[in-house]
């Protein structure tokens, strides 16, 4: 003999209002009662005895842990400037910390010796800087490459011109300030250079001021 289910409304009360007092910390436990009677016909119905005469099998539904309570927290506040701080900050450029020189070594004066030799060279454009290589690595300048006709919208390929710096050593009496330019010119090339370029350029600073502090270019002067 088929059986037929019945639900009871009040089933589907006792769930939605259990879902409803989940947040609740007191909701109570809700009793499932499965009844069948002599005809086999099912009657699914809560918190409510199966009738006498039925076959009655009994589920307990614990309520769900109540849900966490979200408190907004209040924003930190934010620090409090005067314009005349905020003013200095936007017009005053990041000035880059200064290459670090190694401390003077404690060499007795007479032990010191001369520095070594330094060179001043010239470029082909007449520019001139301070060297510690008598021969400059040379340059491969671009040059503006052509078409046949000499148009240079029309050019094709690239060329350049190898160039070559003219150095000369600097005199001996002269070799300190040589290299106490060669630091100058060190630091400030350091001052724009990027990323891992600096770090070569600390050590040629480091090692300039080591030359100026530990040689005869340390001595006070007279």
């Amino acid at each position: 003999m088929p059986r037929s289910i019945r639900r009871r409304p009040g089933l589907a009360a006792a769930l939605a209002l259990l879902a409803a007092a989940a947040p609740a910390a007191t909701a109570q436990q809700v009793v499932i009662y499965r009844c069948t009677d002599a005809s086999g016909a099912l009657t699914v119905q809560n918190d409510e005895p199966c009738p006498a005469g039925s076959r009655e099998e009994r589920a307990i539904i614990e309520p769900p842990p109540p849900m966490p309570v979200y408190v907004p927290q209040a924003p930190a506040p934010a620090p409090v400037t005067s314009r005349a701080t905020q003013a200095a900050a936007a017009t005053t450029p990041a000035v880059p910390e200064r290459p670090e020189a190694p401390a003077p070594a404690r060499i007795a004066d007479a032990d010191r010796l001369p520095p070594p030799p330094i060179f001043r060279c010239h470029t082909p454009g007449n520019d001139r800087y301070i060297s510690e290589d008598a021969e400059p690595k040379p340059r491969c300048v671009p040059l503006q490459t052509v078409g046949i006709n000499g148009d240079p919208s029309l050019g094709a390929g690239a060329a350049c011109e190898w160039q070559y710096d003219r150095c000369e050593r600097i005199p001996d009496g002269e070799a300190c300030d040589g290299w106490r330019q060669r630091g100058r010119e060190i630091e400030s090339t350091w001052r724009y250079a990027r990323g891992d370029a600096r770090a070569p350029l600390q050590d040629a600073f480091a090692r300039v001021s080591t030359i100026l502090s530990d040689t005869t270019c340390g001595l006070p002067p007279g």
